[in-house]
């Protein structure tokens, strides 16, 4: 992408976050990769988090949840561990990861809109989690200093982004040697329709800007990471696809067939070499 094309991009996701995160501070359900994440949300945001864990953390913040998983359940985090959330948004998965890692750990959240952050600390508040800080910052540039984090998790955050090689890079210089990259995202198998990918509602709606599983796998490589893997964790239908493309000026009916199976959630997972016993890492799936 050119510059002035990620910058769209980031404009379209900023709004469309602040949207959503005054949405549910005023009352509302929030809206990204669907519709509102309340009940018939959309099959990407739908019954990611069981009611043992939303238990005892703020309503507002499962009601901001945008994600299109649930890492911090997959990411078998440690006590004492430091876990950075890329595009933390109302900050589900910070709370969620502070409880795993106990007082002597930490839990940051990073992210670009006030709104959010707002939401994110009043639910921190509510929360009563004294080892979590939420940071304002891109994804791209991370304020966080080199080999600082154990886990790295994300939650349909990345697919956003319009230089996904940056936001690797600095994931990789983040992490401690033996760190872990777990992050849920949406990725796609086979060929999209140039339909989705050129239209910049469809990016924030975390279909246009997913990465191709083998494209994803070689970026992480790339980047420098090792013992790479995408696990499918839901794979979307076409009714699904009528469901994302309903309502955008969008020839659905053509589309959505061309769409079966070419879409889903996974988890990705990937370890900053260093440790003892690390692999080399794997390019081509």
């Amino acid at each position: 992408m050119s510059d002035t094309e990620i910058r769209d991009v980031k404009t379209v996701v900023r709004e469309k976050y602040a949207s959503a995160a005054l949405k549910v501070a005023t009352g509302g359900g929030a809206s990204c990769c669907g519709s509102a994440a309340l009940p018939g949300a959309s099959p990407i945001t739908s019954n990611l988090y069981d009611a043992a864990q939303a238990s005892g953390l703020p309503a507002e913040a499962v009601l901001a949840s945008l994600g299109c998983g649930n890492p911090t359940a997959l990411a078998q985090l440690a006590p004492g561990e430091t876990v950075l959330d890329l595009g933390s948004g109302g900050g589900i998965d910070v709370l969620l990861s502070a409880r795993r890692v106990g007082p002597a750990g930490k839990a940051y959240g990073l992210d670009m809109t006030d709104e959010m952050l707002a939401l994110a600390r009043d639910n921190q508040r509510k929360a009563e989690l004294d080892n979590v800080e939420f940071l304002k910052g891109e994804i791209e540039a991370i304020p966080l200093p080199d080999n600082s984090v154990d886990v790295i998790i994300s939650n349909c955050v990345i697919n956003l982004s319009g230089d996904k090689d940056r936001v690797l890079r600095e994931a990789f210089r983040v992490l401690k040697p033996g760190g872990r990259f777990a992050v849920s995202d949406v990725v796609t198998r086979g060929e999209i329709p140039e339909a989705l990918r050129r239209d910049v509602l469809l990016w924030v709606g975390c279909l246009a800007g997913a990465l191709d599983e083998a494209d994803y796998i070689a970026r992480l490589a790339a980047a420098g990471f090792a013992q790479i893997s995408i696990e499918p964790t839901r794979v979307y239908d076409i009714e699904d696809a009528r469901e994302f493309l309903t309502g955008k000026g969008i020839d659905v009916d053509t589309l959505a067939p061309q769409m079966q199976d070419k879409f889903f959630s996974g988890f990705v997972r990937a370890t900053k070499p260093g440790a003892a016993g690390d692999a080399p890492a794997r390019c081509c799936g």
